[in-house]
């Protein structure tokens, strides 16, 4: 509804700053599996993301609706992805979150999502790794160093009591620089190893690269492995040798943006697999729709291509946190 003639349009603005004081891991986890739950329910309205592609500057451009009916929250995230973008001092991911008024589609809130889209995408992780991973699953195995490792890492702690966690990435310094960070936040060794293959012998891996060609073979994965197979997230992308999928019980978040964008993606484009081949979406197996992982020898695959469901739970969380908080300012609209 437009508002009257002479009425003020005030939305709350909230800076990356403001909203890495009010979200932590926990509670994320809490509300993005009870987001996963309503999708797994059929009470969402999410389109799959929509893509602009900027061939000539080797990034992209995304847009991320959602509607989460029982709650009645509902917002967009905007999105880039520039693998370039270190090198000009600005973030590979840069995001932002308007939430919206489903009474009358007025916005609510705008806020940074770059920190948030790191956070719920580490939750998605951990949510996934409890209802398909061993349970007594003690060493984590990371390929990829960035941002993504961090928090995937941190929700796995949430989950699990890991006894050594492993990593390899494309250099050892950036490697070195996550053992560092990560020291006082994880109790228990993290090691670098000199291959993926090394990194890749363990109970849980995660793979968070923006490689096009796989880079885990299916050999290196022993029986009873659980994946989070997080980098592919775009046409294209693709982290896991296919056979590896053949092998292996795959849960995706959304089967219509994993066929389209997932690790499934490439394989499904030249017939290694078809869709038939993909057990569940996340949503059914915590609803109770779908069974997880029913042996303990089985390899189970988590593709994981980022909800706006995810975001739009988040933002709200954080959205009221920042109201009782008095954080943030009024922006007049109009």
């Amino acid at each position: 509804m437009a508002p009257m003639e002479g009425s003020v349009m005030e939305v709350l603005w909230l800076a990356q700053e403001e909203v890495k004081s009010v979200v932590d891991m926990h509670s994320d986890m809490q509300v993005v599996e009870r987001a996963f739950r309503q999708h797994g329910l059929g009470k969402v309205q999410m389109p799959p993301k929509s893509y602009l592609y900027y061939t000539a500057y080797n990034g992209d451009l995304r847009t991320m609706p959602a509607y989460l009916e029982e709650e009645d929250i509902t917002g967009v995230k905007i999105v880039n992805v520039h693998p370039g973008n270190p090198m000009r001092n600005l973030p590979t991911v840069m995001a932002l979150i308007i939430l919206i008024s489903p009474e009358t589609g007025a916005p609510v809130a705008i806020m940074d999502g770059t920190y948030l889209t790191d956070v719920r995408t580490g939750a998605a992780g951990g949510i996934a790794a409890k209802y398909l991973a061993r349970k007594d699953s003690k060493i984590i195995g990371l390929v990829g160093a960035g941002n993504q490792a961090r928090t995937q890492l941190e929700a796995l702690c949430e989950v699990f009591e890991p006894e050594t966690v492993k990593i390899n990435s494309r250099t050892k310094e950036s490697c070195e620089q996550f053992i560092r960070e990560m020291a006082d936040f994880v109790p228990c060794e993290i090691r670098y190893e000199d291959s993926i293959e090394k990194v890749c012998d363990c109970d849980i891996l995660v793979t968070t690269t923006p490689t096009r060609k796989p880079i885990v073979k299916a050999s290196w994965i022993k029986e009873g492995t659980h994946i989070n197979a997080i980098g592919a997230d775009a046409v294209g992308k693709e982290e896991l040798d296919p056979e590896l999928l053949l092998r292996s019980k795959i849960i995706v978040d959304d089967v219509v943006q994993a066929l389209h964008s997932g690790e499934v993606n490439v394989p499904l484009s030249k017939h290694y697999i078809s869709e038939n081949d993909i057990h569940a979406q996340l949503g059914e197996v915590i609803a109770g729709l779908k069974p997880g992982r029913t042996s303990e020898e089985e390899i189970t695959i988590f593709d994981s291509t980022g909800l706006a469901i995810q975001d739009v739970a988040t933002a709200h969380m954080v959205y009221e946190r920042a109201v009782r908080g008095g954080l943030g300012r009024q922006v007049r609209m109009f």
